[in-house]
């Protein structure tokens, strides 16, 4: 039972309209490196959760600095993707899955991370949120727990990467891409502006 009841807290963490689902959602239609940003998120997950659950979840919260930062950092990595998304957005050509200019594996690595690590929010959800969460059950349980939210992390991003492909045909009208670059802009912008407001 613990480790559907972390499947399923996991699950409501993590499918949410942010930075990072994003940004997989965009790699998987462009089918660019999906399987090494897909790996990082499922990593990143598995670090942040058992960090929470080992109790750095209550050493984060008691230290607003490391928070403070994190908003700050955060808020202008957003605003930053949020201009590019709208200058790709409002470019005359747009972009197609099989053309644009492709993103470098390196490139693909650093953003993912970036949308990753400086989102405070990624803190808040996997370390705080779900280590509180985990240590309200014994020790055997609160493991069992993890992994089920480590799992719903895996059967998120691997859908959401490689399933993103089957949105191709969408995708293939260059007004498709500025649509969903403009949403991308305005989501990011209003995660950055509820970073700094919040």
């Amino acid at each position: 039972m613990a480790a559907i009841s972390g499947l399923g807290f996991g699950l409501s963490l993590i499918v949410a309209i942010g930075a990072q689902n994003a940004f997989v959602l965009r790699q998987g239609i462009r089918r660019e490196h999906v399987l090494p940003v897909v790996a990082v998120c499922i990593t990143s997950d598995v670090i942040l959760m058992t960090l929470g659950v080992t109790g750095f979840g209550a050493i984060v919260n008691s230290a607003p600095l490391v928070m403070t930062v994190a908003k700050y950092a955060g808020a202008a990595f957003l605003l930053g993707y949020a201009g590019l998304a709208a200058k790709r957005a409002l470019s005359a050509g747009g972009l197609s899955a099989g053309g644009g200019a492709p993103l470098a594996l390196g490139a693909a690595i650093a953003t993912c991370l970036a949308v990753t690590w400086l989102n405070p929010h990624a803190y808040l959800d996997t370390v705080v949120l779900l280590g509180s969460f985990a240590n309200t059950y014994a020790t055997p349980d609160r493991w069992f727990l993890t992994a089920g939210a480590i799992a719903g992390s895996l059967i998120w991003f691997v859908s959401l990467g490689f399933g993103a492909r089957l949105l191709a045909p969408v995708f293939a009208k260059p007004k498709a891409w500025r649509i969903l670059d403009s949403v991308i802009a305005l989501v990011m912008t209003g995660l950055a502006a509820g970073l700094l407001l919040g």
